[in-house]
């Protein structure tokens, strides 16, 4: 635990309202089908829920924008186990977190082993860990220029090893892209997220070379603000840049299609676009203009200062819910949508209320351990 360094006020509330935004999405009512926007595209598109993940790696480079300064004064071998430490570590939290509890319940609800052969190895926190990792080492040891080479370079390649290495006929399918293929290739189908209804890895291997794109983004984002200060010449840049990303995904799009499970090229170009946007319009809005009546920006600077731990609450406690048999066949999750959400407002309001209600719960966590000045680093 440690005390939260110094940032600017804009990034907090972006990282917060990301992580806020997440857990709404992440956590819908049961007993009806959730408002189109709060759920992903079916497969190509994109809805405002498919903004949410990127726009964490995006901000995750931000926040890389403050430390890597420091990271130049040490040695290479400090430099290198700082930052394979904290990969590890995100890498094997989310593993974990996809083995916890331990333990599963069968039909009879009699206890048994959850066995290491059906865990799941990729994931969320996963992706991050390893694009903070690729994103790490990019930026210490290659000059500005190789960076921004090899991120083109693996936009435009991913486009190509999937249009070479996957079904011919449809290479941007769920059953016919280069990605699966190589999931399934090094993980076995037991080991992928199984949600798609068939085994396929939204977070898979191969595609995590594009999303490391996000985080160098929001890192250049980052030290473009803290080079040239905030002012409308700077904040109009970053705002000219967006709009140009979102230029080249929509004509990008015709060929190679903006896919968030698949995590295209254009959907890194769509989605960075329009974190610049959102970032440029928090910095004039807090800090250029001040507009902060009843003090707004605090309820998303307590997701934003402690995001990863608020994420990884959410997550856990919603399965610890999901376990507590209230009947034989109702969970504790189900019976609070059946009988209080889903009563007082049914259909799609009664799972977006549920959905606000467990946010502010993992809201009052973050709101405990900042009044506590405890700022939780993984």
């Amino acid at each position: 635990m440690a005390k939260l360094t110094q940032r600017f006020l804009s990034l907090d509330v972006f990282r917060g309202m990301t992580i806020c935004f997440m857990i709404i999405v992440n956590t819908p009512g049961s007993g009806a089908t959730a408002f189109s926007p709060l759920e992903h595209a079916g497969w190509h598109g994109f809805t405002p829920t498919d903004l949410v993940f990127p726009s964490f790696l995006f901000a995750v480079g931000n926040a890389m924008s403050f430390s890597m300064d420091r990271y130049r004064q040490m040695g290479n071998s400090a430099v290198l186990q700082k930052i394979f430490r904290r990969f590890i570590l995100i890498f094997l939290i989310g593993y974990l977190m996809y083995w916890f509890p331990f333990f599963r319940l069968d039909a009879n609800g009699n206890v048994i082993g959850a066995p290491l052969s059906d865990t799941r190895i990729l994931g969320v926190l996963q992706r991050i860990a390893l694009c903070y990792l690729f994103a790490s080492l990019m930026i210490h040891y290659l000059s500005t220029r190789a960076v921004y080479i090899v991120s083109i370079l693996l936009l435009v390649g991913y486009w190509l090893i999937l249009l070479a290495f996957g079904d011919h006929a449809q290479p941007f399918s769920i059953l016919g892209n280069a990605g699966l293929y190589l999931d399934r290739a090094l993980f076995g189908e037991s080991h992928l997220y199984h949600g798609e209804g068939i085994p396929f890895d939204p977070e898979g291997l191969l595609s995590t070379m594009t999303s490391i794109v996000n985080v160098i983004i929001g890192y250049y984002a980052g030290r473009f603000i803290q080079k040239s200060g905030k002012n409308f010449e700077s904040i109009a840049k970053l705002m000219l840049v967006g709009c140009l990303f979102i230029f080249i995904a929509v004509w990008w799009n015709m060929i190679f299609p903006i896919n968030k499970k698949l995590w295209t090229s254009p959907f890194v170009l769509v989605t960075t676009g329009i974190d610049l946007i959102l970032i440029s319009a928090l910095i004039y809005i807090i800090e250029m203009k001040n507009w902060t009546p009843f003090n707004w920006t605090k309820f998303f600077v307590i997701f934003g200062k402690n995001p990863l731990f608020i994420y990884i609450v959410s997550e856990i406690l919603i399965e610890v819910i999901s376990m507590i048999r209230i009947a034989p066949r109702m969970n504790l999750y189900n019976w609070i949508n059946n009988v209080f959400f889903q009563v007082i407002a049914p259909g799609a309001i009664g799972s977006f209320l549920f959905a606000i209600f467990y946010m502010l719960i993992c809201w009052s966590v973050g709101w405990w351990l900042n009044k506590r000045n405890i700022y939780i680093k993984v």
